[in-house]
């Protein structure tokens, strides 16, 4: 595993946003309903990342996406990632704009994860939610409704929850459970970790003490 996060990172912050990068032995051979979105400050900008992720190994990609001011582009092992033109809502959350999650039910899905990670519901609709932390800082976690289908394989990006205190996980975990999260086997065996699912079968983390 391969931990990425902002210097002088001090936990809690919600401003502060980190990327484990963690060894499977499966390639990226479907789109996957969860990806980033990378912020940009101008058109410059925006086209130097883009040559800048080429050069770094990034390549084009094609999800039906048209003709739309963003770039679609996939990382060496073919996770696919957008480099977003710029958008005033984006202007102070760092490098990463948005987690995005395809889903059938973005108002259900902003109530489940509004109440789990407490977080400010900004906009919802029919089609589209988004979310951030309470502090206004940080990237935001957004739903966007397809038709996804059923989910038949484990989500290469997703999130940890940190419980606060560690020490309380047991109690976290009961209580996502109630708002509807179910326990979810990937394939984890004896970690320190616990494994559930969201309400469409997302999969997350809420961690302890290792």
């Amino acid at each position: 595993m391969t931990n990425l996060e902002p210097e002088g990172f001090v936990w809690p912050d919600p401003a502060a946003f980190y990327v484990d990068v963690v060894k499977v032995p499966d390639p990226e051979t479907v789109k996957y309903r969860v990806h980033l979105d990378l912020a940009t400050t101008s058109a410059a900008h925006q086209a130097e990342l883009v040559a800048r992720l080429k050069e770094l190994g990034a390549t084009p990609a094609d999800v039906g996406q048209g003709d739309v001011p963003w770039t679609v582009l996939a990382d060496p092992e073919g996770n696919v990632f957008c480099v977003l033109e710029p958008r005033e809502i984006y202007r102070d959350t760092g490098p990463i704009a948005a987690v995005v999650v395809d889903c059938a039910d973005p108002r259900a899905m902003a109530r489940f994860w509004g109440e789990a990670i407490d977080w400010t519901l900004h906009e919802v609709t029919d089609d589209h939610a988004t979310l951030r932390s309470a502090k206004g800082v940080g990237p935001y976690l957004e739903f966007l409704r397809t038709t996804p289908g059923a989910k038949t394989v484990s989500t290469r990006v997703h999130l940890d929850l940190l419980p606060n205190p560690v020490d309380d996980q047991a109690a976290e975990v009961a209580r996502l459970q109630t708002l509807g999260a179910t326990p979810a086997d990937v394939g984890q065996g004896d970690v320190s970790w616990m494994v559930l699912a969201d309400p469409e079968g997302n999969q997350f983390c809420v961690l302890g003490r290792a």
